[in-house]
């Protein structure tokens, strides 16, 4: 019993150990990927060294309707962004839209909403500045 109990230990050791190492690796990547949502490579942050940041302004849209002209104090949102650096090198302002929901407001006058970013796959931002707005409305069917 005790031949069997050493020789299952000591018994191709190395190639047991390296199976260890290699199944540790993949189970740090599927969970970091599953609550991440891959953001960033695991690879990354199992490393330590942080994903690239880059901040870009883009214009604040908001929805067009013909009897309803909707006017926000902001035209702009400036966004700190982070991914990967080819990504980030590649990423212009128009594949970035920052939008507000005007969904069921008939008016607003100083009505204060949250401001929607919609980003590529693979780039998450880390702050949105404003990240509200106050939204103005005026009716164009007088």
């Amino acid at each position: 019993m005790i031949v069997f109990a050493r020789n299952l230990i000591t018994k191709d050791f190395w190639l047991k150990l390296f199976s260890l190492a290699l199944a540790v690796l993949i189970w740090l990547t599927v969970r970091f990927i599953s609550t991440n949502g891959e953001t960033t490579s695991p690879w990354l942050a199992l490393i330590g060294r942080p994903p690239d940041e880059t901040v870009l302004t883009v214009p604040l849209q908001l929805p067009s309707n013909p009897a309803q002209k909707f006017s926000a104090d902001h035209a702009s949102v400036t966004l700190t962004l982070r991914g990967d650096p080819q990504i980030l090198k590649a990423l212009k302002p128009e594949s970035i839209r920052a939008e507000v929901n005007l969904n069921g407001v008939q008016s607003a006058n100083g009505l204060v909403l949250p401001v929607q970013i919609i980003l590529p796959k693979g780039i998450s931002y880390t702050r949105a500045e404003p990240d509200e707005v106050a939204v103005n409305s005026s009716d164009n069917s007088k």
